[in-house]
């Protein structure tokens, strides 16, 4: 699939692109190594910073959007701009774009119905770790929310067939219940994974490419969600060593996942003085 020449918010990013990922190739190389999004995701190279100076002068004031017929429609707040990006088909958008719909959910002043409404049709887009992730550490409003109805909400996504619908999940797990009062829950969803049963996008290579290339991982599929356990299960024995350790020893979990965890355990300085079993 040939990359969108241009997206939804080209003419507010494009300007914002850092002078260094145009210029030079290596520096270049190895933000598109660490993003490792899908090829068919185009990165335009933006930093952080503007990413989300962008979304929250998009919360606060609105801006056009070109659509995907090439109309331009203006959009008198966040919630326009979630509606717009919507609307356009989600390969049109670019890697900061996804991003940047992330941060508008996460900005709406609104009713917790209303925002997963929004996140329902959000995590659908999601293709890459590093938009999950972004998504999901941002997302405060999550700690202060009824967990009853937020762990309802996520059942859906760890049931998914898709990578990053099951990745979002998990990752929500760790950062909003790893409590006394949610871990067996945690512990029990995770158990009930089907590895096998998730399909990924991403080709498995074996040994490190010379030259960047996106969509590529060099570990089993799906390995992102395989990662995003192991991350979880090396967070929990921080916070509850003798519950994780039992867990793991007792669970299902493939070889692999349990290597990956105890490989994160001990590069952890929370976790590496720390029996992992």
């Amino acid at each position: 699939m040939p990359l969108p020449k241009h997206s939804p918010l080209d003419h507010l990013l494009q300007p914002l692109i850092c002078e260094r990922f145009l210029n030079d190739a290596r520096y270049r190389e190895g933000h598109l190594r660490v993003v490792n999004a899908l090829p068919e995701r185009r990165v335009l190279g933006l930093h952080s910073p503007e990413i989300k100076a962008v979304a929250k002068q998009l919360s606060r004031e609105g801006g056009e959007v070109v659509m995907s017929d090439g109309t331009h429609r203006f959009c008198a707040n966040g919630a326009e701009v979630i509606s717009a990006f919507e609307a356009v088909p989600s390969e049109s958008l670019c890697y900061e774009e996804t991003v940047i719909w992330g941060y508008l959910i996460n900005l709406e002043k609104c009713s917790l119905d209303e925002r997963l409404a929004m996140l329902g049709r959000y995590v659908p887009v999601l293709d890459n770790w590093a938009v999950c992730d972004s998504y999901c550490a941002h997302a405060k409003w999550m700690a202060r929310a009824d967990k009853v109805a937020l762990w309802a909400f996520l059942e859906q996504w760890f049931d998914s067939e898709r990578e990053f619908e099951v990745r979002f999940a998990v990752v929500v797990a760790m950062c909003y219940f790893l409590n006394e009062d949610w871990l067996g829950r945690v512990f029990a969803r995770l158990n009930s994974l089907n590895f096998d049963h998730i399909k990924s996008k991403y080709k498995t290579v074996k040994g490190k490419p010379k030259v960047a290339q996106q969509g590529i991982v060099q570990g089993t599929e799906p390995y992102y969600v395989r990662m995003g356990v192991a991350w979880l299960l090396a967070t929990a024995l921080a916070k509850f060593p003798d519950q994780t350790r039992a867990f793991v020893r007792s669970s299902n979990l493939p070889e692999d996942v349990v290597k990956l965890y105890i490989r994160k355990a001990r590069e952890s300085l929370r976790t590496r003085n720390i029996i992992a079993l």
